[in-house]
């Protein structure tokens, strides 16, 4: 996947791919390596600058494209997945603080020709320079170390004191190279002896956000081309007679490699959005540091994976796994140490800003909305009763099913919806397990199942519950050993079920069982209507770690269910089983917590008057960073269901990623309670009590829904294409 989102954003990263086959090959940036380029612009530069890439985030009126820095950012991943050389990235970052900060003079004297290429330019983000006033300007004196770029740019923007920023020729400079960690680019010193600079070549403004954006895109094409780069290899290179893929702890790896990478861009392109809209310093300020947190740790840490997994040959000179390492570690550094990330999310989280995570609809959707909220108030007008029947006959409950049990509603409809129905304070039906259950219902049910059970289901009149999982067969479910036996007028159904929510309330089961043992392990399985009523259900209740019981064990003897309560054909369960599953993926990812939130951490760190302790600053700043990033993973995927494009990985990482950050935000909670952390009960504040529990309850997290190690077996096999498992031999 990509920065970009929508049908325009995946065009432009193809457009670029295009440009990048022609003219940026392996052997130019293998060139590079054996002759470095210390001035001068590299070959494919023109090509650069005829294709709009160089003003792609700049205003029309001065040479650009008209587009902004999220657009940039699709370019930029795209090249930094080529490895490009050459000056476009730091001319880039200058030409976006010229655009951003830059004086109306500045902007129409230098942004025309930094966008047609014929002048570069360079970002110097830490140094030590003076200005003095003078008649003519101010006199800029002073030095910096490390500048990416700066042996190929004709300007430089340099820092001067708290956000103001010079721009100054670099023929006004004394520039010399030095040795470089990224083989492909040139870093080079800066020195300014008494150059004047004009006033109206002064920029004022936060840069160094807008470094962390530009720098942070690069780094998702680094992580990505790394990611890529390691699951191809895993696909050929066999050892022990396999391909390395299939061993679990490589699939793992590489799996974990593109989970990275995928929140790395997610934190990169909601920067770019609130640098775009240029809004409020907390808000951009969180969005940087939360992409500041991410990007170059992701890059750095796909780089060395993709050493590891390529094994001897990834750490020779001739392989190009060196190359992608080195250019990681060149923008991590560059971006800054990520503990000053995280302390400034961690301040703006602690002074209780969060970042919304709002939909921005199209103008187009006016008029669904008030048709919507017109419906929606009707609803809210009438007693509890009455809505729930009304919300469950409209299609209210469940409104992306097809009618009559749902709305036919697209995305579109489906968030306008929940957006109004929020608004105006109309909870629809909780359905629990039945929101795994409907869906089943409607595609494979009987008209005759339909008519009994949806209405009744989405009025909440029928609580349900899910007989899969056996002691036996957990992740692997199609391992399952309940059976049913064909008796006269239906199946007697035998066996042991267990992790059930609900099993003692719940008045309806459903069920899967092995109808045919002969045959193949995914199929002779059978989906079952079970009455928890029916005579040979034992139900009892199974303690958990934190000594309460929500789930249950259910005992099956000779249980019978009729004919008319089997789901879909005989033998072909399974296929219905994993609607069921995939529904109960969704709900989990978007719904379930076990463990302590971000706010109940901050509410502990300020109740233990921890605040100002930097390695709790550098803590909780990780763990919001990590926050944000699996909530941005969710909305991505809508939005790209939205704007009609493929969400690809997103839906599956998010739940892993939910699932872990939550148990880190109670783990490190509890790890701050010190020898408090050994007592329970009373001795204790309600608050600090909790977290006993939670950190006892969070141990499910990573297990419900199917196990974390599964998860990353089908990101590895699915997503990336890595050969699967062997099936083991049944005997």
């Amino acid at each position: 996947m990509a920065i970009g989102l929508t049908e325009e954003h995946e065009a432009l990263a193809a457009s670029v791919r295009g440009l990048v086959e022609r003219h940026i090959t392996g052997q130019v940036v293998r060139g590079e390596v054996e002759s470095p380029r210390h001035e001068g612009r590299p070959g494919f530069w023109p090509a650069l600058a005829d294709q709009g890439l160089l003003g792609l985030h700049l205003p029309e009126e001065h040479g650009g494209q008209g587009y902004g820095l999220v657009e940039q950012a699709v370019a930029l991943e795209e090249l930094g997945r080529a490895l490009a050389p050459g000056p476009y990235v730091p001319t880039v970052l200058a030409s976006a603080a010229i655009a951003a900060y830059g004086t109306d003079e500045a902007r129409a004297d230098l942004l025309p020709s930094l966008a047609d290429g014929s002048r570069t330019a360079a970002v110097a983000l830490r140094g030590d320079f003076e200005a003095v006033p003078g008649d003519d300007g101010l006199r800029i004196e002073g030095a910096a170390g490390t500048v990416l770029g700066a042996p190929l740019a004709d300007l430089l923007v340099l820092p001067l004191d708290g956000d103001r920023w010079a721009v100054v020729d670099a023929a006004d400079a004394v520039v010399e190279t030095a040795e470089s960690l990224d083989l492909t680019r040139p870093v080079g010193s800066v020195r300014v002896e008494g150059a004047t600079v004009p006033q109206d070549r002064i920029l004022q403004g936060p840069v160094r956000d807008l470094a962390v954006v530009v720098l942070g895109a690069e780094a998702c094409g680094i992580a990505g081309r790394a990611t890529e780069d390691a699951a191809a290899y895993a696909k050929i290179r066999e050892q022990f007679g396999r391909p390395i893929g299939q061993f679990q702890g490589v699939k793992h790896k590489v799996a974990r490699m593109l989970i990275a990478t995928e929140r790395a861009r997610a934190a990169v392109w909601d920067a770019a959005r609130a640098v775009d809209a240029g809004q409020e310093p907390g808000q951009r300020g969180y969005a940087v540091g939360v992409a500041g947190a991410l990007a170059g740790d992701a890059a750095v840490t796909c780089a060395e994976d993709n050493i590891q997994v390529h094994g001897g040959i990834g750490y020779t000179f001739e392989h190009d796994a060196h190359l992608i390492y080195r250019r990681a570690l060149t923008l991590r550094a560059l971006t800054g140490r990520a503990s000053a990330h995280h302390a400034r999310v961690a301040r703006l989280a602690l002074n209780g800003l969060r970042r919304p995570i709002e939909i921005d609809l199209p103008k187009d959707a006016a008029p669904l909305r008030e048709r919507i909220r017109a419906q929606v108030a009707e609803l809210a007008a009438m007693d509890p009763f009455a809505q729930r029947a009304a919300m469950a006959e409209g299609g209210w409950v469940t409104p992306h099913l097809p009618r009559p049990w749902g709305r036919d509603a697209g995305p579109l409809e489906q968030v306008v919806i929940q957006q109004e129905l929020r608004r105006a304070n109309v909870r629809p039906v909780p359905l629990m397990i039945a929101a795994w259950v409907v869906p089943s219902l409607v595609q494979y049910g009987t008209p005759e199942q339909q008519e009994r059970f949806l209405p009744p289901t989405l009025r909440g009149e029928i609580l349900w519950c899910q007989l899969f999982s056996e002691p036996g067969a957990g992740s692997d479910l199609a391992g399952l050993t309940t059976r049913a036996e064909k008796v006269e007028g239906g199946w007697r159904i035998t066996g042991q079920k267990i992790w059930n929510s609900l099993a003692r309330e719940a008045q309806w089961g459903i069920c899967i069982a092995r109808t045919d043992p002969d045959a193949p392990k995914h199929e002779g399985i059978t989906y079952f209507l079970v009455d928890m009523a029916s005579e040979g259900i034992e139900v009892r209740p199974l303690r958990e770690c934190t000594g309460e019981a929500v789930f249950n064990e259910v005992f099956l003897d000779g249980v019978f269910v009729p004919d008319e309560l089997v789901v879909g054909p005989v033998g072909q369960g399974w296929r219905v089983a994993r609607n069921t599953l995939a529904n109960e993926r969704v709900g989990l990812t978007s719904s379930f917590q076990l463990g302590a939130s971000l706010t109940d951490l901050v509410a502990l760190i300020e109740e233990l008057d921890l605040a100002a302790d930097p390695l709790v600053l550098d803590g909780l700043g990780r763990l919001a960073a990590d926050e944000h990033a699996y909530l941005l993973l969710g909305l991505r995927a809508t939005l790209r269901q939205l704007s009609g494009t493929d969400p690809g990985a997103t839906a599956n990482v998010r739940k892993l990623v939910a699932m872990e950050h939550g148990q880190r935000v109670t783990e490190y909670g509890f790890t701050l309670l010190g020898e408090e952390g050994a007592l329970t009960g009373d001795r204790r504040s309600g608050l600090r009590r909790r977290w006993t529990f939670w950190l006892l309850a969070s141990r499910a997290m990573t297990i419900g829904g199917g196990t974390t190690e599964v998860n990353l077996n089908v990101i590895g096999e699915r997503i990336l294409g890595l050969p699967r498992d062997p099936e083991p031999v049944r005997r």
